[in-house]
């Protein structure tokens, strides 16, 4: 038996179904028929042990991956890799194959933590690709490495200036945004009082804001001021959109 015959018995072992439907609901799109329902620590466990086999290669080679789950556990052993070159050389093999927001927001490789300045270059050519997930992967690493410490406003501007139709691209965008707010208020607020994303995306990064603990009540006052008002754009996670009228008064 080879490693991906054991990887996925092992996997059809660990299956629940109840959970298998649980997260079929939370992930829409083309990962949804693949998804076995196998709990994450247990396949941070199988990472774990995955990573130190030596015909490890052999999985991380075999793309597109049969199964969620294989995806999941791609991503948590390239996220232990230890070498910084590397690992980036698996992130970029990995990256055109993600298809799913979950897989993609738990995909951060510990390694780029020790070497933060390395990471910019390729961050803002993630950020700049015409992939989803690729796109969503960069912002995530720019949220996690460079909203704190390293921070620079320019990093803002890379994110601010995304355009996309796609709903987990604007949705990231969004949360970046609220989370800057967060860390950063006083350098991300011109963003949004200057309107400088599209209404769906300004709306929301708002609303996430004003649900953080981390924003004062003063601030949260005076966000929910600068939400866009009348017509706005709404759009699903299964990439529809369309125009409703916004409920004046409301907050929402």
């Amino acid at each position: 038996m080879d490693i991906i015959e054991e990887i996925r018995e092992q996997l059809l072992e660990l299956q629940e179904f109840a959970y298998q439907e649980f997260q079929k609901k939370l992930i829409p799109g083309e990962a949804q028929e693949t998804i076995l329902g196998v709990r994450t620590p247990l396949l941070r466990k199988m990472a774990k042990k995955l990573e130190k086999r030596e015909d490890v290669h052999i999985f991380l080679q075999d793309l597109p991956h049969l199964y969620f789950e294989e995806n999941q556990l791609h991503a948590f052993v390239v996220g232990e890799e230890k070498e910084w070159d590397s690992c980036l050389e698996q992130v970029e093999t990995f990256l055109p194959y993600l298809n799913n927001w979950a897989t993609c927001d738990q995909f951060s490789p510990k390694v780029f933590r020790k070497e933060p300045e390395r990471l910019l270059p390729e961050i803002e050519r993630w950020v700049a690709s015409d992939h989803v997930y690729t796109i969503r992967f960069g912002i995530g690493m720019l949220m996690r490495h460079f909203l704190q410490d390293n921070f620079q406003e320019r990093y803002l501007d890379w994110v601010a200036q995304i355009r996309s139709e796609e709903y987990y691209v604007r949705m990231m965008v969004a949360w970046y945004f609220a989370t800057a707010l967060a860390e950063q208020y006083e350098a991300a607020l011109p963003v949004i009082e200057q309107k400088r994303l599209d209404v769906w995306t300004h709306n929301k990064a708002i609303q996430k804001a004003v649900e953080s603990y981390r924003i004062t009540p003063e601030q949260k006052t005076y966000l929910r001021t600068l939400k866009i008002k009348g017509k706005r754009e709404t759009i699903g996670s299964d990439g529809t959109q369309k125009q409703d009228l916004c409920c004046r008064g409301t907050g929402e």
